[in-house]
């Protein structure tokens, strides 16, 4: 019987068919301390099994696909964290993202799981799944720990991006930055490195203030950098020639965008700047994947989206703003500059 050399090459649909399991293995290593277990050394499944309360033969199942999946490898019979492991699965690295990771393992594993009941009713799934009213960012702060993990997880992004980010647009006459949302102030940071003569103030709510003041007063530019406590809706925004908002309008829906904005173009001096941080999709929306599962990740979990370059003109132009350029970099975050006219 002859082939039908027509048919299709289904690789594509059996690797996606396999990503949540691996996705699932990274979650419940972080989970299990498997990472954190290794941080001292190599180690056998027995000793491991004894430590973290699990069963021998189905750890030997989990570690070994992990050593698969380039987690980990097996020397001698014992099990010991890859660089990449070390650096950003263990919960003693400054570059650690297990907050995020245990974050994406305990929501959004479960409201991706609604995906289809956002796409039908075009909302995020905190109601259907948890049964939460209470806004977003309200659940991340439940416990100074979970915050603190959180942020730490959402800085491992930052140090991956941010140094990028502020590379890729023009940033040398502006005098002081206003970090919005900074969170653990990764921006403000790799800003200051970037520049010299600037100097920087992180601006985000009171339980993101303490870790805040910790990674920044560790910092090498700890001496042009200022934490203060607000909410950038509601409070008198710090004065600066620089308002960055890094991972901050794709959580939001347009009418606070436009007040968001509008805010800050009143703030702004003559010849002042707004920077937004965020992967745009492409003109046609058809990339890159990274933007287009994050704008999933929007829909799931806020009221947001991510946006084309053309669609942050648009909001850009709307508030008063000249002069947008965007830059794309390759890393999770692109860069859009705007000015406010002199």
């Amino acid at each position: 019987m002859a082939t039908d050399l027509t048919v299709p090459d289904p690789s594509i649909v059996v690797d996606l068919l396999q990503g949540f399991r691996r996705s699932k293995a990274m979650f419940a290593g972080v989970r299990l301390g498997v990472f954190d277990a290794l941080s001292s050394g190599a180690a056998n499944v027995d000793s491991l099994a004894q430590r973290l309360g699990c069963c021998p033969s189905a750890l030997t199942t989990l570690l070994d696909a992990l050593v698969g999946l380039n987690l980990l490898n097996k020397v001698d019979g014992n099990y010991v964290n890859t660089p990449v492991a070390a650096t950003y699965l263990t919960t003693s690295s400054q570059r650690r993202m297990t907050g995020y990771i245990n974050y994406s393992n305990d929501v959004m594993w479960k409201m991706w799981g609604s995906l289809e009941g956002a796409v039908r009713e075009g909302s995020s799934r905190w109601k259907e799944v948890f049964g939460w009213d209470e806004p977003i960012f309200s659940s991340f702060f439940k416990t100074e720990e979970a915050a603190r993990e959180f942020l730490m997880g959402m800085h491992g992004f930052g140090v991956m991006s941010s140094p990028a980010v502020v590379a890729a647009l023009p940033l040398e006459q502006f005098q002081r930055l206003i970090d919005l949302g900074g969170a653990t102030g990764h921006l403000s940071i790799a800003a200051c490195q970037r520049y010299p003569h600037l100097k920087a103030v992180v601006f985000d709510l009171p339980q993101a203030v303490p870790l805040a003041i910790e990674i920044t007063s560790q910092c090498s530019v700890a001496d042009r950098i200022e934490v203060v406590c607000g909410d950038f809706f509601e409070d008198e925004l710090p004065r600066g020639d620089l308002y960055a908002l890094g991972r901050i309008l794709h959580d939001w829906a347009l009418p606070k965008i436009q007040v968001l904005l509008k805010r800050i173009y009143s703030a702004l001096p003559a010849g002042g700047g707004v920077f937004i941080a965020e992967k745009m999709l492409a003109d046609d929306k058809l990339g890159p994947s990274w933007a287009q599962m994050q704008s999933l990740n929007m829909l799931v979990c806020t009221e947001g989206t991510e946006r084309t370059l053309l669609e942050y003109e648009a909001l850009l132009m709307d508030a008063g703003f000249v002069n947008i350029v965007g830059c794309r970099t390759p890393t999770p975050i692109d860069g859009i500059l705007g000015y406010k006219p002199s």
